[in-house]
């Protein structure tokens, strides 16, 4: 009987069997995949799980399979059908994607105005936009109290043009809530649309110009589908982490309504309810991977990488 043979592979000059692939594979990747099955994989198995569970009468997690949690979280409950928690997924759903055409509308332009700027300027833009993030989400929150409470400036402003009694905040309203939330997440559309804003082919633009397209038909033609990946990428990094904001509404809003990450700290907090907590952290992971999964869609249909307009 012939023995066994090794299989020998040559890779960048070197010799390596299998053994000597798998350790250095292992050494190269091992970390990373280390670092992702602890840090991710584990505790989504670990949610996951725990959403299944029951709630003991101490609010322990209770060993029994039940799928109360997820019937809860839909309406249906011992009393009866109540909408709370679908209308609470509902307004926060809402907010992210108000949140989404805000920063939209004011990071387009932006981003084209950046984008026109020579070299030096251009730096020191992109500087500006990044300095938001220099500072803690709630300091800067609080400072929109300031800004907007009845002797700040742009109350003031907004009382001299008839919009407000004189005297009257801005906040605790819908307003203060948008502005909060255009504060703390236009950079992250503006960032991976000026990528795309960047690389456009302006001679298509003047291709279709030439053959008879007027502004707006040279915008959707020939600008808009060269920037798409930018733009999804960039809707989607605002909207997914605006889904779970709470910290702004409650600042903001005055408190007055429950969002999706009140409720997921509430669960964990107050009423100690891990196994329907995690039930609502599921809802949040499916919104993720939803989002995703439309941008890589629309970077396959553009011929890009998936993940290319990503930061």
């Amino acid at each position: 009987m012939a023995p066994a043979q090794r299989t020998i592979e040559v890779r960048f000059g070197e010799q390596l069997t299998r053994g000597g692939q798998i350790a250095r594979s292992a050494f190269t990747s091992g970390p990373a995949i280390a670092w992702v099955t602890v840090l991710l994989l584990l505790p989504m198995v670990g949610i996951l799980v725990t959403s299944v569970l029951s709630r003991g009468p101490y609010g322990e997690i209770a060993p029994v399979l039940t799928t109360d949690n997820y019937k809860r979280l839909l309406g249906f409950g011992l009393l009866g059908f109540d909408p709370q928690y679908p209308i609470i997924i509902a307004r926060s759903l809402l907010l992210a994607a108000g949140t989404t055409v805000v920063c939209l509308l004011a990071g387009f332009p932006l981003a084209f105005f950046i984008s026109s700027l020579p070299g030096r300027a251009k730096q020191v833009a992109l500087t500006l936009v990044v300095i938001p993030f220099w500072t803690n989400l709630l300091i800067r929150t609080y400072a929109w109290q300031l800004l907007l409470g009845p002797d700040g400036w742009l109350a003031e402003a907004a009382s001299a043009l008839g919009l407000v009694d004189e005297g009257s905040p801005l906040y605790p309203g819908t307003f203060a809530v948008y502005l909060g939330m255009l504060c703390a997440y236009l950079p992250f559309l503006v960032l991976p649309l000026y990528t795309s804003v960047e690389k456009i082919d302006w001679a298509i633009a003047e291709a279709a110009s030439d053959l008879g397209a007027d502004g707006p038909r040279v915008f959707l033609h020939a600008i808009l589908p060269q920037v798409m990946p930018g733009m999804v990428a960039g809707m989607i990094l605002v909207f997914i982490p605006a889904t779970g904001q709470f910290v702004i509404p409650d600042l903001l809003g005055g408190a007055k309504t429950v969002m999706l990450g009140n409720a997921i700290q509430q669960q964990y907090g107050a009423s100690r309810d891990w196994p329907f907590g995690a039930a609502i952290t599921l809802v949040g992971m499916v919104v993720v991977l939803g989002g995703l999964l439309v941008q890589q869609r629309v970077a396959r249909k553009s011929g890009q990488p998936a993940g290319e307009g990503m930061l």
